[in-house]
């Protein structure tokens, strides 16, 4: 268990080390719809690069921080009952959830874009706005965000088992969102 607890501990380094790029993106993304309106507004320049190059970088942000948002435990639930159980069946019900729903999910995802990308990729395929930029490269997120998640699924799923096995200390508080 002491092996598989280091992977989780650099899997989780990978997946900061991929959120540090998505909140870069965001800058970048902020930096360049900022610079696209002045001068569009002041120098009546426009151009479908900057508004495409936007696009991608949000593409970055949100697969690539997708595997932070699991790791920190601020992602998603279906907490009906959830924030009722006691943590030991919280656990439980997240190891399932990850196992059953998360890694199948996130690597057929991750399998699926492989046919569109390679093509992509091929045959250097351009956006069909004048001026747009070539595509393949925000279709890459998509497979990579995909096994980023796994990745950190598998981290989380160890997490689990080693809290489970009492060999693991985790945070395993849950506060409800706000409705």
């Amino acid at each position: 268990m002491k092996t598989l607890l280091a992977l989780s501990r650099l899997i989780d380094a990978v997946t900061d080390r991929f959120a540090a790029v998505a909140k870069w993106a965001i800058l970048a993304a902020c930096a360049i719809s900022t610079t696209n309106a002045v001068v569009r507004y002041s120098l009546n320049y426009s151009s479908n690069a900057f508004l495409e190059i936007q696009w991608y970088l949000f593409a970055i942000c949100v697969m690539f921080g997708a595997a932070q948002v699991l790791r920190v435990n601020e992602h998603v639930r279906v907490d009906i009952f959830y924030g009722m159980y006691p943590t030991r069946t919280k656990v439980v019900i997240d190891l399932l959830g990850l196992m059953l729903f998360l890694l199948p999910m996130t690597l057929f995802i991750a399998w699926s874009s492989l046919p569109v990308l390679t093509k992509m990729f091929l045959s250097q395929e351009m956006s069909g706005n004048a001026g747009g930029l070539i595509r393949w490269p925000a279709m890459l997120t998509i497979p990579l965000g995909m096994c980023l998640v796994a990745l950190q699924g598998v981290s989380e799923v160890i997490k689990r088992v080693g809290w489970l096995m009492h060999v693991h200390d985790m945070d395993t508080h849950y506060e409800r969102p706000l409705q």
